[in-house]
């Protein structure tokens, strides 16, 4: 099973649930936990892996040949995104506006281009007791983190549990990391803010034909927005973490919510439970 945790703004505890359900799970056997985060990723703050792998993840770039080139921009008029421009002289290319689509080089009349590559970041690899941990870290400056996602995806191992830690907010990147899982669990906080982000975040998810359900971080045990929504949608609010100062603590130290409140792990295991009975199915329908 594949679980993204996503939620529709940073700072809801989305590491804070991801990292903690990891650990409950990875008392009941092997669990893969990938952070695709990786413009800011955070979940080895969390749970301190021993690394043991790093790769590097290339893209491909146009390379232009100045003795074959006629200056003709056609390579302009195919790329989308403006990476390159035509001069007079000489032919510009802006690498951090490539997204390696591969027209340029394909549809270059004189046979200028090839493709070449380039480092956009790094993929590390450790483990934790049972837990098999993995992140990209995307270069200071690169503007485009979907293919370093992708090479972190390409670590989920089938037959285990896969937990996917996704960038916050709603654009490309997350759209990125979330496609393709089983169930997303959205993680929020009741105030107007989290609720406005909620709602872009399920919209993300019905779009992506990806069943959810909602957790509730730092909850004030009523949770009434949080809650009316969840109802008019028929979304699942499967748990809450209520406010805890203690909590907010260790986790400013690096230390996980469950090690912190050690009788939060019934809520983890009931929505594994969940999930096993096959929840998730039942929420797609």
């Amino acid at each position: 099973m594949i679980i993204a945790v996503a939620s529709g703004k940073g700072g809801t505890g989305k590491t804070t649930v991801a990292s903690s359900l990891a650990l409950v799970a990875a008392e009941k056997g092997e669990v893969r936990f990938l952070d695709c985060d990786v413009e800011e990723p955070n979940g080895h703050i969390m749970l301190k892996p021993c690394w043991y792998k790093k790769e590097t993840v290339r893209v491909p770039v146009p390379v232009i040949s100045r003795e074959k080139c006629t200056l003709c921009g056609r390579c302009a008029e195919v790329c989308a995104f403006h990476a390159l421009a035509v001069l007079p002289q000489e032919v510009m290319l802006f690498p951090t506006m490539c997204h390696s689509c591969g027209g340029c080089w394909q549809l270059c009349p004189s046979g200028a281009i090839s493709p070449g590559w380039r480092e956009i970041g790094q993929v590390e690899e450790g483990t934790r007791g049972e837990i098999y941990f993995v992140h990209g870290r995307l270069n200071v400056g690169e503007a485009i983190s979907p293919p370093l996602i992708e090479a972190v995806k390409e670590r989920i191992q089938p037959g285990v549990l896969n937990i996917i830690d996704a960038p916050p907010g709603t654009s490309c990147p997350v759209l990125r990391a979330v496609k393709g899982a089983d169930f997303c669990l959205l993680v929020t906080e009741p105030t107007p803010f989290g609720l406005h982000d909620l709602k872009l975040a399920y919209e993300m998810a019905v779009k992506l034909g990806v069943p959810c359900g909602v957790a509730v971080n730092r909850s004030d045990g009523k949770d009434s927005l949080i809650s009316q929504f969840c109802y008019d949608n028929n979304i699942p609010l499967l748990f809450q973490l209520p406010q805890d100062r203690e909590v907010a603590r260790g986790y400013a130290r690096g230390i996980p919510a469950v090690e912190m409140r050690p009788e939060w792990k019934e809520r983890f295991l009931a929505l594994l439970a969940f999930l096993e009975k096959g929840g998730y199915a039942r929420c797609a329908k």
